[in-house]
């Protein structure tokens, strides 16, 4: 059974004004097969969470530890993470002019497997993925996210989760910009990448509405840069309903 474990992470970030310490003790077991929601207010840290754990150099891990299945993850470039299998779907997709959508995504298939996928399976499974997620067969020779609305680029995360198989998925704040619609469409296929490959799923969150598509197993709290309490699925309603001020009454919140 694969795990991803973080452990006591601290992390800073460089701004104007100096550094700035973000992250300030996350404590987190993900499980294979298992969904964890993050959910908390502006400021509080998730998406450094997200891009600490996928690699970005702009945020400087202080101490503590991740580790996927036993191994460090800390000490691997952003490429051997991938490798291993974490995934990262960005809140803001970026588009990569003169690549296209199917030549990016057979290069990273090849990249992470070690060899290319054989031609005529690769295109099944491109075109099926495409159709289950609403994308015309155009877009595989559109430029990455070039030109593309919110919901396509979001959709186009999710292909790539699909396709890439990874162990673990990051999510951040997918379900942003999605209408009712595309949001159904990308959550079925949230599902249908768990229900094929047992993947383990960090969901960060600002809203319960993509919970009601794909349900969490549990529910962390974050403020100010660490969790301060968990639950199950009914927290999320909880937090919907109340918000967090019952957390942020005696908190300084990070941004």
């Amino acid at each position: 059974m694969s795990n991803l474990e973080i452990r006591d992470l601290h992390v800073s970030v460089e701004t104007e004004q100096g550094t700035k310490q973000i992250l300030k003790g996350v404590d987190l077991s993900i499980g294979e097969g298992e969904t964890h929601a993050i959910m908390g207010p502006n400021g509080s840290g998730k998406s450094t969470l997200a891009y600490a754990i996928a690699g970005h150099p702009k945020y400087t891990v202080e101490s503590g530890s991740v580790k996927l299945d036993g191994e460090e993850v800390l000490t691997m470039t952003v490429d051997e993470r991938a490798r291993a299998g974490l995934f990262l779907a960005m809140q803001y997709p970026v588009e990569i002019p003169g690549v296209s959508v199917s030549n990016f995504l057979r290069t990273a298939k090849t990249a992470i497997d070690g060899a290319a996928p054989p031609i005529r399976g690769w295109i099944k499974d491109l075109d099926s993925s495409m159709s289950q997620l609403r994308m015309d067969k155009s877009f595989r020779e559109r430029n990455v996210n070039e030109g593309f609305s919110g919901g396509e680029k979001k959709r186009n995360e999710i292909l790539q989760l699909e396709l890439l198989k990874p162990k673990f998925a990051v999510l951040d704040e997918t379900d942003s910009g999605l209408d009712v619609d595309a949001l159904k469409i990308v959550s079925e296929g949230v599902n249908r990448a768990k229900a094929n490959t047992g993947l383990g799923i960090l969901l960060i969150t600002h809203y319960n509405r993509i919970l009601k598509y794909i349900q969490p197993d549990f529910v962390h709290v974050f403020v100010a840069g660490k969790v301060v309490e968990q639950g199950g699925p009914e927290l999320a309603v909880r937090l919907e309903n109340e918000g967090y001020d019952r957390f942020l009454s005696n908190v300084n919140v990070g941004s």
